[in-house]
């Protein structure tokens, strides 16, 4: 899935960032937290899993739609990018 061991790590590295953001939910929650703190804490790790998304799903199209063993097209190039930049708004 991952092209790189190096890409792997930094994802791996979000997502432990993402595991701290959840776990500070749950402690939010266990020690009844103001409603407006939590949903704060909520929408930060939820912001947190949609880069996370929209970085894997530019990898897959750029490595799996996109054959990178064969040049694409200039026009193939360019809708892969518009796939990217509506993705990435889409989970802004």
């Amino acid at each position: 899935m991952v092209h790189t061991i190096k890409e792997n790590g930094k994802l791996i590295l979000r997502v432990l960032r993402i595991r701290g953001q959840v776990e500070a939910v749950e402690r939010a929650l266990t020690s009844e937290h103001n409603c407006s703190d939590v949903l704060r804490l909520i929408a930060a790790a939820r912001g947190a899993m949609n880069g996370l998304m929209a970085e894997l799903l530019e990898d897959h199209v750029r490595f799996h739609v996109l054959d990178p063993k064969r040049k694409p097209t200039s026009d193939q190039a360019m809708a892969a990018d518009e796939v990217v930049d509506v993705v990435k708004a889409y989970l802004k």
